[in-house]
């Protein structure tokens, strides 16, 4: 069966080509396209290109399409990308803007070049459906909670990864396959050995989760991708009171407010250099100082997260890292574990420095009671496997 999995950004359009079975999920190709103003013409693009490589005979070869659809209202799970996903995507466009509106064309755009194609979507939010209430629910009026207002949780498909991932690299497959199964089975009981996981999402956009056996019990971000860690333009956390108060200072609209939370802060507006953390690094070391503390607020932040699941489930097996900063900065890694020797975590200095590039390795000394590891991300696989599931079940 082939599928194709479409990542939409604003102005970005990624794909990968699977073949899949029951066993085996191979990788036939993979590309993209920037600066993108027009779906149709990526997709009729791309089309031609897998045409000519020899993958397919034609966009009707494609046994489904499926999509990395963030945040729904009133919808999650993993589910057939038709008017019932576009209405719950448009209902909750405010909420993600540079997301819901870019997959709902992508998905129409898609319904249209092959309408006979089956489409999915997977909700970034699907990992976090069993979260329990008191982590997800705001300390808000009902009217509020009634329009959907609570923590969701986002990145759900690559913390999913790194729940199956974690667990084989500790050997616990009984773990591994309930979290392969998760959306299939349902969390179930569990009574084995434990897997507890702080994972960490780290990239231009961040996120630190708590998996206790393969299931999620809460996350950093909230009820839209704005919230939790200082993203690389986004502010993540922020007291509410704040934007009334800096609206009535500087005399901003609200949606000016929003839009400078969203464009002007996170890690851009703590450094004042970019939003990129290799430039934010290297200003940094040059000495300066705002540079620096965006790093430091970084830290900070993972930390928090971090010591909160540590926490909440009673300790961990595993921390892990993934995503652009969680693979390739080993300096980050080394802030988010420095001093952590007397709950079980040692990082070895020589293991976390040779760890970049994509490389999967365990970066934790051999007496270290958790293991620290890093592991490339791999969402697009995780979506796949649960449009091919979907697919089958239809």
């Amino acid at each position: 069966m082939k599928i194709l999995i479409a990542n939409l950004g604003s102005t970005s359009f990624k794909y990968r080509l699977f073949e899949m079975s029951d066993t085996v999920a191979t990788l036939l190709a993979n590309g993209g396209f920037e600066r993108v103003t027009e779906y149709t013409a990526c997709i009729e693009e791309m089309l031609g290109s897998l045409v000519g490589e020899g993958h397919l005979e034609s966009g009707q070869d494609l046994d489904a399409v499926g999509f990395k659809t963030v945040l729904g209202k009133d919808l999650s799970g993993c589910v057939t990308a038709d008017e019932r996903v576009l209405e719950a995507l448009d209902g909750f466009k405010e909420v993600a803007p540079a997301h819901n509106p870019a997959y709902a064309e992508g998905i129409r755009c898609f319904a249209n070049k092959l309408p006979t194609v089956q489409r999915v979507a997977l909700f970034e939010t699907a990992f976090f459906q069993w979260v329990s209430d008191a982590s997800t629910t705001y300390a808000i009026p009902k009217a509020w909670r009634d329009l959907g207002i609570r923590r969701y949780g986002f990145h759900g498909a690559s913390h999913k990864f790194i729940a199956e991932r974690s667990a084989e690299l500790i050997g616990n497959e009984v773990v591994a396959e309930r979290a392969r199964r998760l959306y299939v089975d349902g969390p179930g009981d569990y009574t084995g050995a434990p897997v507890r996981v702080i994972s960490c999402h780290l990239g231009g956009s961040s996120s630190v989760v708590g998996i206790n056996n393969g299931v999620a019990i809460g996350s950093s971000m909230g009820f839209s991708p704005q919230s939790g860690l200082p993203q690389n333009n986004r502010v993540g956390d922020l007291d509410s009171m704040a934007i009334p108060y800096v609206s009535k200072i500087h005399g901003l609209s609200v949606e000016e407010a929003e839009r400078q939370l969203n464009k002007e802060s996170g890690l851009l507006g703590l450094s004042m250099v970019s939003n990129d953390a290799r430039d934010i690094r290297e200003a940094a070391a040059g000495g300066n100082t705002d540079a620096q503390l965006a790093i430091d607020v970084l830290v900070d932040s993972i930390r928090h997260w971090a010591g909160s699941f540590f926490f909440k489930m009673g300790g961990a097996e595993v921390i892990s890292f993934t995503a652009g900063m969680g693979e390739n900065d080993p300096e980050l890694r080394a802030a988010v574990c420095a001093g952590l020797e007397s709950l079980g975590a040692k990082i070895d200095a020589e293991r976390n420095a040779k760890t970049i590039r994509g490389a999967e390795g365990v970066i934790s000394t051999e007496d270290s009671a958790i293991k620290i590891v890093v592991i490339p991300a791999n969402e697009e696989l995780v979506i796949a496997r649960e449009v091919y599931r979907n697919v089958n079940a239809s």
